[in-house]
Order: C-alpha cells, then structure tokens, then sequence
C-alpha cells in the first residue's frame, strides 16, 4: 500500500495499491477506504477524563498525572497484580514490545494478555507442541501458487483477505482447491465448476473429518512412511488413535458422505503440490488445539511440512497477529517468543532491560480468565487497554462489561471512542496506522515496516511517548525509548537466540531490503539472510523431529438452555427453533468494527447484523428474508434481520461479530475456553431463534426497525 495526497480532499491521503509478493498489488474494500479514517468526525485528540460519571476534555499532564498515582495508590495497596493489561494484535512489533516490557518492569504485573487469544492461540499452541516453533505459514505465501491441491479448512479468504485468493488460482485450475466450512462461504463458492469440492460438516466436527481423513490415508497406503520415520516421532500412538475412525463413523458424525472423505484423502495424497491451511473456523472451539494438532497429524502422515512445494500453515487474522504475539503480549511468553517460566530466557530478557531477572513476574493468565478477574474481590482494579475492544470481542460480552464496570480504573488508548473507551475512566487519544513509523510481521513470518506518511493532529501522541511518560512517572528502572528505530534495536537485542529471532533486523536493514525487492523472514539472527522457509532439514525441537500427537474428540454437551427461554422449541407451531450459531466475518468489516463502522462506505454496504439462516428454517419460523428475529440464549439476546441463503445449513445460524449494542453477538458466546490455548468458543453456541414480531406473545422487541 502507497500513500500519496488526496486531491479530491476527502482524505488527507488517497490509497494505491503496489505490487508486493503477497497481494500483488490488491487491496480489499477495507484497505482502500482506510484512508478515510484518518478524516473521522470522531477522532479523538485530546484526553478524556471521567468526572461526575462524564468524560471531559482534559491536558496530557492531567491524565497521566491520575493514571500514574492512580495505578500506584493499587499497586500499594493490592500488589502489582491488581493492575492488569490487555493488549492488541493491531499494534506495531514496537509497540507490542514496549507493552509487555511495561508490564513487566513499570507495572511488575503478570496480568498481560491480548486479543490474538481470540485469534491465532489453538493454531499457536499447536504448532508450539508439533514443529517446536509457533509461524503462522512456514513458508512464503507465494510458494502457494504452485500448488494443484489446497486444502483450506475454515476460513473464507475472500471475505477475510481477498488478495489471497490469486495464490489459490493454480490448485482451483487444477481442480483441487477442497474448502471446509459449515456455510457456503465465498470461498467456498471458488470450488464451483470443477475447481474443487466444498465439504460441509455439522459445527464443531472438523476434528472427527480430521481424524477420518488421517484414517483413509493410513488405511489405503497413502502414507509417507519414509518421512514418518526420519522426521517425525509418535507414528505408532498416532496410528491407534485414528483406527476408530473408519469413514462410516466419519459420516455419522460429520455429515461428510463415505465417497467425499475418500475422495479429499486421495487427492491430498497423490497431489504435485499440496497444502493444508487452517483458519479461525476450526480453531475457535474449546478443543481447538486439537483440531489443529489433527490438521498437522495429517499434513505429517502425508509428508508435507518441510518438503518443497508442499506444507501445512495457518492464516493469521490480525494485522499484526503474528509479531503482536512474539514479543511479550502474552501472558506467557518474553520477546522473542522466550518463555517467561523459563530461567535462562528470564535471565537473558532482564539482561537487556537492566533488571534483576527475580524481579521480573511469572506466568499470568490468558485473556477469558483474565477479563472474569476484572473487579472481583483479590481480583484485577485497574486495566490497561491498548488496540482492543473487549466490549465487542470478548465472550459473554454483559459479564465483560460488568467487569469494566466494577473496576477502580479503566485507562483506553485509542482514536475514537470505542465502546470500551466509552465505558473509561481515562481515554488517551493515539496514532494511527498512516502516522507512526514502526515494523509489522506478516502471516509468512516477513518483517516489514510502517512508515509514516503524515503527522498526527495536535494533542495526538504515540503509545511509545504514553508508556515512557508514565514509566517515569512510576519510577520504573530500565530506559524507555520513544524512537521506534531504537525501540525496535531493543527488541532485536531481547529477542537474540530466542525462537522468534530478530537480533539481525533494523529498520535500517529492513528500509535497504525493501528498497533492493529483498524480503526478511524470521528466524533473522546476526548475521544470517533471515528464514523464508522453516523446516527444509530440521524441526525446531532438540531432536529435529515433529511429533505426532494424538488426539480425540471431547464428550461435547449442549449447553441446557433454560426451561422458560425454550419451552416446546421444536414443536409444532411454536414459532421457534434451537440452533447452532456461528459467528464469522464479513468483507465490509473487520474485528470489533470499530475501524470500519466509521467508513461510509463500509457501514452503506453493511449497516447492521444479518442472521444467515436456511429457507427451510425461516419457513419454519414464518420469517421472510429482511425479517427481524431474535437470537437468545440465558446470557443474552439478540436482534438481527434475516438473510436466508441456502449457503447455510438448516440447523445453524451464522451472526457476523463486528456490530454493538443489540446486534453484538458475543452477548451470546460463553466465557468457555480451550484448556491449552485458552482460545474461546466462538463457533459453536446454542441458541433460540424467533421472530422479532410476536415474540412471546409480545409486541415486536425492536419496533422502529419492525416499521422500517
């Protein structure tokens, strides 16, 4: 993306797109209206401070001045602890770093997490116990051109990144592009006419087609047994716990004919170039480590990872999902993807900083346990929000709210007043994306920078001056940059012989790179020309070798929904039906909306949430496509028009999560998470769904919309 003035002048920029190797020159819709942001009526750009239960304007000394003695009046009273902080995958590599080292040495808090545990935390955590190392693509997005097969479980990339789908364009000509997804997604419309096949699993069974299609390649011979026994350890544990899914049971289960999973299996098999790819779709589910831990195990029985023109990756959601995660963010984890339980990597980290490795913390929590400690007594009183809008994308969004509530102190960072910033004691206005300088990494492991294209408005400052005024402020050791050239020297230093390495990168380097076409992967040691492909000769374990991990399916109990909110919900005539909802993206909007719901052009094209359900089952309902309805379950309700497509199945309900208010669904999304990753479940969740009309015998719950 270029950036050059805006003659028509309704945006200090316009955007261009440029031709780069992941996205060729494209853009989607949210990427070229993201100049408009710049130009909000909303934007913030002076200091908010809550007083008699209303923001005011207030100066920067002001502000700060209340956080500071504010977080040290609870540090003092309740232990470092009761401060907490919760980040952004959005934020720069810099920024990132310098919130986990906040955190850390100013703060002495454990209480860090982020938002990419929403996102990229099954498919980290898996790639973690597998490979050793946690890269979204281990290999460039570009080696995806050659491939004649891809299997993409999860994800619909031509609503979520559209510039993507030209890497696809080879195995769709070859007939080999295979889409799981519970809805006919646009992606999923890409295997049309011969160019490959859709597979539509009941929600929540992507393990049980995983484990199916381990067991056809087994079965049939279509392993890669040489490969099993040179680079992989497990095999025979492996191989026991895929016997019971013989494709019959698959079918059962999944609702996959015998004839499809066999199909799938052997063309993975005998594939020129195959790639499994995995998305938020099979990751976001309270065993979504295990579903893709099953996606590795397959791609490890076929001989795919490592091996040239072949392999298995996951596609990160966020802009900066991979780097926002490597460098402190996490509640477990140091620069450089070092362990923060882990003595040598503490000790090298505080080595950097200056500090007593002792009296760096331990391990925190992720981000759902965290959000629940928000006010409780021996609890969290303060919190520290910077990149995220936890009103919106939390689970069980009312008892988030609570919680924001309840505490002592609410500080934001943002620029515009977000639903979270709406509920805080301080709201601090901040940069955006076209005015700070700083470094991003991408989903194939790249290093790129962010150069600044305009200054900011007045009053506006970058989180760098925030956490380095307010680190002097609480007398914090350590120095603390507000360059990022030399924040991110900082990181490089921290991160050296970490798996995350950067210790051979500077923005320097990088602008010389980007200048001469060369690109800089990660692992980038000094010294080294960076790692575009991981796994040619080695795994990151000590041994080398992957591990094969056994997995299986959970007893999954539908959550009992209570008596008076369902009554004879199936029955005849009563206007109402159990399902189960998904929740997802649209191509309008990203995230939480709260970027894209301030575009014109984004909020004409999707102005509110529309319930996706079947014909069949709106018929049963007595709804007509643009009816109101209300979606319920005990923690929420909520209200959206109908879009009836066939594209979905009949037993399900498909709810985007960029809307507020009404239309959020994570009013509905319980606070239940994977036991590993701490990723929660967002795509299985029981719910009612009636007509918004009649609801209960009632008058419509929504009337100006019902007249409308």
């Amino acid at each position: 993306m270029t950036l050059t003035p805006d003659p028509a002048g309704s945006a200090p920029v316009r955007v261009e797109g440029r031709t780069f190797p992941t996205n060729r020159g494209g853009l989607c819709k949210k990427g070229w209206t993201s100049a408009a942001l710049l130009a909000s009526p909303e934007r913030l750009t002076t200091p908010l401070i809550r007083d008699a239960g209303a923001l005011r304007p207030a100066s920067w000394d002001e502000a700060l001045a209340r956080i500071a003695s504010s977080l040290r009046a609870i540090r003092e009273a309740d232990g470092p602890d009761a401060v907490a902080v919760f980040g952004g995958g959005g934020l720069t590599n810099e920024k990132a770093y310098l919130l986990g080292k906040f955190a850390r040495v100013a703060l002495g808090t454990s209480r860090i997490d982020y938002n990419g545990r929403f996102c990229m935390s099954s498919a980290a955590a898996a790639g973690n116990r597998a490979f050793g190392i946690d890269r979204g693509l281990p290999f460039p997005v570009s080696d995806l051109d050659d491939a004649d097969t891809i299997l993409l479980l999860g994800s619909n990339v031509a609503a979520t990144m559209p510039p993507l789908l030209s890497h696809l364009a080879g195995a769709r000509a070859a007939g080999g592009l295979v889409v799981v997804d519970p809805r006919r997604s646009q992606t999923a419309e890409l295997t049309a006419d011969g160019a490959g096949a859709h597979l539509q699993p009941a929600p929540g069974t992507d393990l049980v087609l995983l484990l199916g299609l381990a067991h056809v390649v087994l079965a049939d011979g279509l392993a890669d047994h040489d490969y099993l026994d040179e680079r992989t350890v497990g095999f025979d544990a492996l191989r026991r716990s895929v016997a019971p899914w013989w494709p019959e049971r698959v079918q059962a289960a999944t609702g996959i004919p015998v004839g499809v999973l066999r199909a799938t299996a052997h063309r993975l098999a005998r594939g020129h170039g195959t790639y499994i790819l995995t998305g938020r779709g099979v990751e976001q589910h309270i065993d979504g480590t295990d579903t893709a831990t099953a996606a590795i195990n397959l791609a490890l029985v076929l001989g795919l990872p490592g091996r040239p023109g072949s392999g298995y990756g996951t596609l990160t959601g966020q802009g900066n999902g991979q780097g926002g995660r490597e460098h402190g963010q996490k509640s477990d984890q140091l620069p450089g993807y070092r362990k923060i339980a882990d003595p040598a990597d503490r000790a090298a980290v505080a080595a950097v900083w200056g500090v007593d490795p002792d009296s760096l913390p331990g391990p925190g929590v992720p981000a759902v346990p965290l959000l629940g400690m928000l006010g409780r007594p021996g609890g969290v009183r303060a919190l520290l929000v910077h990149g995220a809008n936890v009103v919106v994308s939390g689970p069980d969004a009312h008892a988030v709210m609570a919680g924001l509530r309840a505490l002592d102190l609410l500080v934001v960072s943002d620029f515009v007043l977000s639903e979270t910033a709406a509920l805080a004691d301080v709201v601090l206005p901040v940069t955006q994306w076209a005015e700070e300088e700083g470094t991003l990494t991408t989903l194939e492991g790249r290093v790129i920078r962010r150069r600044r294209a305009l200054p900011p408005p007045p009053g506006v400052r970058s989180e760098l001056e925030i956490l380095a005024d307010l680190a002097a402020r609480l007398e914090a050791p350590s120095e603390w940059p507000t360059d990022p050239a030399i924040v991110f020297a900082e990181l490089a230093r921290a991160s050296a012989g970490g798996i995350a390495d950067y210790s051979g990168l500077s923005h320097a380097l990088l602008d010389a790179q980007l200048a001469a076409g060369v690109a800089a992967h990660w692992p980038y040691p000094a010294g080294s020309d960076g790692t575009p492909r991981l796994f040619a000769e080695r795994f990151a374990h000590s041994d080398g070798r992957a591990r094969l991990v056994p997995v299986q399916p959970r007893e999954h109990e539908p959550e009992a929904l209570d008596e008076p909110l369902c009554g004879a919900t199936m029955g005849a005539g009563t206007r109402s039906m159990l399902l189960t909802l998904i929740t997802g993206r649209l191509l309008e909007h990203y995230q939480s909306g709260a970027q894209t719901r301030r575009v014109g052009e984004l909020t004409e094209a999707q102005p509110r949430a529309r319930a996706e359900m079947h014909p069949a089952t709106a018929a049963r309902l007595g709804v007509a496509d643009g009816d109101p309805v209300v979606v319920r379950n005990r923690r929420g309700r909520v209200v959206a028009d109908a879009l009836l497509t066939e594209r979905i199945r009949l037993d399900t309900v498909f709810l985007p999560f960029h809307f507020t208010n009404e239309e959020c669904v994570n009013l509905l999304t319980a606070a239940v998470t994977d036991p590993v990753s701490g990723m929660p479940e967002f795509k299985r969740t029981m719910v009612v769904v009636t007509p918004a009309v009649g609801e209960n015998g009632a008058a419509s719950v929504n009337a100006e919309r019902v007249q409308a």
